[in-house]
């Protein structure tokens, strides 16, 4: 048969429009001497990933799903309609290099009997990932590696079975499975084998189609003579306690389907112990590490309260007797308050920042104070409560401040989020970045300048010199991370320097040509992070989400109970109970952009209540932009005061 196309290339994408973008730029510069077709499916995300190939990437067919498919659907939508003589699955948080595809056809069409190969993959860091070639997942090979032996013996023929740890990373081997990240295959043996396995939702739909291509004749290779960067974790979160249950479960649905029955037993026995054993450590752990602190914090100020506490009578009240309950109910009581109300206030939200600690004990105290004023039986020393106030601010800032001593050598909060960057590109993109930083963040980055590809311009005080002399530059100005801009190296470039040993461990990013996102990461167990270059929305701050949501729910549980005095004082007392509801549900927000908007910006939850009640189009697109950039809780409890009446208002 002879193909018009050469390679058709297949990226399912779920809600990561930044790595989508950089990926795109990657795959579109590797085809530009192949025959080739892109097409995008996107499973309705709502961080505007359809809208940004439509604008970035007209040359990509884009096919824009109502709900999310699953990978397996998704990728047969476009497989069906795909007229490569090759045929690509790529994982959206990829980036591949410039030879990357040509490489491949050469190895395909030279090996007529492979059927797929897959490729050396290196994650953020430039570490090898080991799922690059993997074996068939027998009962044994999973009791392996489900019990730790696999990660213990990672060479061993027997217990490494299923990395393949044995085979050389840096040579082609014939293998058994590869991954769903990078899967280039012939088109005829795709028509043989079928396409993905729709029951499987996410996971295990590679290891079967891998399997299906051999049991077809054919034969799987790993081929490392070209690499690509996989961001792993950030189409999914590789550590969560989901991902454990369906990546499982997905083994399951393969050992029914391919093993006898009773080795399919034996499996799904192995299997259900691995997602309980798993999962409970799992959450032990996430529990472990959430309450760590405030457990320290707890152990701290009681223990400092209890010596206040005899203090405070040996000196001043030696006449009053405490009472036993007094350190078994009515200080745990105090403290309790206290951590709920530092929690509440994002006090153990990273970055450390002091005023929401203080605020949050402040809070604390009020709440004791008043509530100490009710409980006559329980009312003791006003004075040990606010030396109590005074120790627990006093306690968590030495916590953090010695904290921070031990991990970034430094008691100052703020060291642990400062970092110095070094750009790695051409004058004009360099700066343009540099300047970009240096507006948006100022006090987290410290820009050390840029490195030339190829000269140093002495003209410009910003180039610290070429790249050759790059260690050097990054011993001596202590640099943290490097940025790469892709519009002036390559991609290649970027992985030689990914994988070379720096005497300063360093992180790396990339910026895409035309791109606003600084994209990378930090280690393969971690999923990938970005920020973005252009002007940053107080919208989407972490803090502000979880703010946001507080507000709604708290000023919901304050109306909820009032509702039978305040309904008839609503203009659509009905609606005004249903919106209520739905906030508590969380389909709505009480404040929310207009609803008229013509502008893009960050999707948030409808909302009741708009920052704008005016039939100008200007001023409206004007207040919703001002209302994301800006976004504070206090301008919610403004507008919910301002326009209380219209609670109930219709959608």
């Amino acid at each position: 048969m002879i193909y018009m196309i050469k390679l058709s290339v297949v990226i399912v994408n779920y809600n990561v429009s930044h790595f989508l973008e950089q990926c795109l730029v990657s795959v579109f510069q590797a085809l530009k001497e192949v025959p080739s077709e892109v097409f995008v499916v996107d499973n309705n995300s709502v961080d505007g990933s359809d809208e940004m190939v439509r604008s970035r990437f007209p040359q990509a067919r884009l096919i824009a799903n109502q709900e999310n498919l699953g990978f397996s659907k998704a990728n047969n939508q476009a497989i069906r309609l795909a007229k490569g003589e090759y045929v690509l699955l790529l994982n959206p948080d990829t980036i591949v290099e410039e030879d990357t595809f040509v490489k491949c056809i050469d190895f395909m069409d030279t090996h007529p009997q492979a059927g797929a190969l897959g490729v050396k993959m290196l994650d953020g860091s430039g570490n090898f990932l080991p799922e690059s070639k993997r074996g068939l997942p027998t009962p044994w090979v999973a009791f392996y590696k489900i019990f730790g032996l696999s990660a213990l013996f990672p060479k061993s023929k027997k217990f490494g079975g299923y990395h393949l740890g044995y085979l050389h990373p840096n040579q082609t081997h014939e293998v058994t499975i590869l991954s769903g990240a990078y899967m280039f295959m012939r088109k005829g043996a795709l028509d043989k084998s079928g396409l993905l396995d729709e029951t499987f939702f996410m996971y295990g739909e590679d290891i079967d189609l891998s399997y299906r291509i051999i049991k077809e004749g054919y034969k799987n290779y790993y081929f490392p003579e070209t690499r690509i960067i996989h961001y792993k974790g950030e189409s999914t979160r590789k550590s969560s306690v989901n991902y454990v249950f369906v990546f499982y479960k997905a083994m399951i649905i393969f050992a029914k389907k391919h093993f006898s029955q009773r080795h399919a037993g034996i499996f799904s026995l192995l299997i259900n112990l691995a997602i309980y054993l798993r999962a409970s450590m799992s959450l032990a752990a996430r529990v472990v590490k959430a309450l760590t602190l405030p457990a320290i914090d707890a152990v701290t100020i009681y223990s400092g309260y209890y010596f206040l506490k005899n203090f405070w009578v040996n000196t001043f009240k030696h006449s009053i007797q405490y009472p036993s309950e007094y350190m078994l109910l009515v200080a745990p009581s105090y403290l309790l308050i206290w951590l709920g109300s530092v929690y509440l206030n994002s006090g153990y939200s990273w970055p450390v920042r002091g005023r929401r600690i203080i605020r949050g004990i402040l809070f604390g105290t009020v709440i004791i104070s008043v509530m100490s004023n009710f409980m006559e039986e329980y009312r003791f020393s006003k004075a040990l409560i606010i030396l109590g106030t005074g120790w627990s601010i006093v306690a968590m800032f030495g916590i953090r401040s010695i904290w921070n001593l031990i991990r970034y050598k430094t008691i100052r909060f703020s060291s642990s989020r400062v970092k110095t960057v070094l750009i790695i590109g051409k004058s004009e993109e360099s700066n343009r970045i540099i300047q970009l930083l240096r507006s948006q963040y100022n006090n987290n980055l410290i820009v050390a300048g840029y490195m030339h590809p190829e000269q140093r311009i002495l003209s410009d005080p910003a180039c610290l010199g070429d790249t050759s002399k790059m260690q050097e530059i990054i011993d001596v100005f202590r640099v943290d991370e490097l940025i790469f801009c892709s519009r002036d190296v390559s991609a290649q470039y970027i992985i030689n320097c990914m994988t070379d040993v720096f005497r300063r461990a360093v992180e790396f990013k990339i910026v895409s040509d035309g791109s606003d996102y600084v994209v990378g990461s930090t280690s393969k167990n971690k999923q990938g992070d970005f920020y973005s270059l252009s002007i940053q929305l107080g919208i989407i701050n972490e803090e502000n989400i979880r703010n946001k949501r507080l507000l709604d729910v708290g000023v919901a549980l304050l109306l909820l109970p009032l509702s039978p005095i305040l309904a008839p004082c609503m203009k659509n007392p009905g609606r005004y109970l249903w919106n209520l509801l739905q906030v508590l549900a969380g389909k709505y927000s009480w404040v929310g952009y207009s609803r008229d908007i013509q502008i893009k910006l960050p999707k948030i939850r409808k909302g009741i209540l708009s920052p704008s009640e005016s039939n100008d189009q200007k001023e409206i697109n004007q207040l919703n932009f001002r209302y994301a950039r800006d976004y504070s809780p206090y301008w919610d409890l403004k507008i919910i005061i301002h326009s209380f009446r219209q609670l109930g208002r219709n959608e």
